[in-house]
């Protein structure tokens, strides 16, 4: 007569078993200044609201990695952040559930490129020119500065591939920001690029991870180098004199996607959703200087931290855009023509 009762109370316990599995939602971003800054704004208060658990995972940008899971139909990973090259990638070979923008807010709210169809774009950051305020009397403003080394002699720490570093030279040699691209689209323009390129070849230092940069400044290594202006702003954090010159620098967004076949879809948008309201990401903004996708986060910011940002108005006004288009049609032969010139 208590066997029943028992089958009864395993089949419950059974019942509530996939309501626990998808309790804990798995998220993979770049970690470091970035990864501390979602975990304040985004994590901890996901999981105080009750909504589930989170598990951070680091990468670095493995879009091969998404690619395996989701071909082995063993997807472990519900959230990821990556980067706009890849959104569009991904997009295409179908790595990525298309997004329900009803169930993450109005689109409206967003800035345009933030609204993908298989993404939700989540800050804007820029790679930017950083120094040593206390090593470096003399601050540099363009890229022609940069390129000097009479005017300011030394290293200059420069991220190892094609990507930025063509548009900067270009930008050195007098090109106009809103030019640069349709000059680089050119073989003539490529050339001149590179023929820069070549220019400074002996005083670059090249760094492959974001952390570098502000190593690099505060070791001595370099008296200037290209950065993640969030990394400059973590290490200003840290009592570091780093300054950044904002003329020319590209300007980008990283998003939020969902790897195809991923169990957790619900809770997935639900963090999504979470993570792009104004507030939340108003938080995220205090505590990294990476800009706010969602425009009504803005508002909920004192000038101290909009001043910081690459969307304030004086550090974005000779700005450019990444051209997500023009690298994924033309990226692979310049990434290969860079790493054989590196090479030489």
């Amino acid at each position: 007569m208590k066997l029943k009762p028992l089958l009864m109370a395993f089949a419950a316990a059974a019942a509530c078993l996939p309501v626990l599995a998808q309790s804990q939602l798995t998220v993979v971003n770049f970690g470091g200044a970035n990864g501390a800054a979602q975990k304040k704004a985004y994590f901890e208060p996901f999981e105080k609201s009750g909504a589930g658990k989170i598990q951070q995972v680091e990468y670095n940008g493995e879009q091969a990695k998404i690619k395996a899971m989701v071909e082995a139909k063993k997807v472990t990973w519900d959230v990821v952040e990556v980067e706009s090259p890849d959104v569009s990638r991904g997009c295409d070979e179908g790595l990525f559930e298309k997004m329900d923008w009803s169930k993450i807010g109005n689109k409206a709210d967003f800035q345009p490129a933030a609204v993908h169809e298989c993404g939700v774009g989540t800050f804007i950051w820029s790679t930017v020119m950083a120094y040593n305020a206390d090593q470096l009397k003399t601050a540099p403003v363009t890229w022609a500065d940069f390129w000097n080394t009479q005017k300011i002699p030394g290293k200059r720490g420069m991220r190892k591939g094609a990507r930025y570093n063509l548009e900067f030279a270009l930008m050195a040699d007098g090109v106009k920001t809103a030019e640069v691209y349709k000059v680089l689209a050119t073989k003539e323009g490529a050339d001149r690029a590179f023929k820069k390129m070549t220019e400074l070849k002996p005083s670059i230092q090249f760094w492959e991870a974001g952390a570098q940069p502000p190593q690099f400044l505060v070791a001595g290594d370099v008296v200037m180098t290209t950065a993640y202006n969030g990394r400059i702003d973590a290490a200003q954090r840290e009592g570091k004199n780093l300054q950044v010159a904002w003329t020319g620098g590209i300007y980008d967004l990283d998003y939020w996607v969902m790897p195809k076949g991923g169990s957790n879809k619900d809770l997935a948008l639900k963090f999504i959703s979470m993570a792009s309201g104004p507030d939340a990401q108003a938080e995220y903004a205090r505590n990294i200087s990476y800009g706010p996708t969602n425009n009504k986060a803005l508002a909920k910011l004192d000038a101290k931290v909009l001043g910081l940002l690459p969307t304030s108005p004086a550090n974005s006004k000779d700005a450019l855009q990444f051209n997500i288009s023009f690298w994924a049609d033309q990226g692979e032969a310049l990434e290969k023509r860079f790493a054989a010139w590196s090479a030489q």
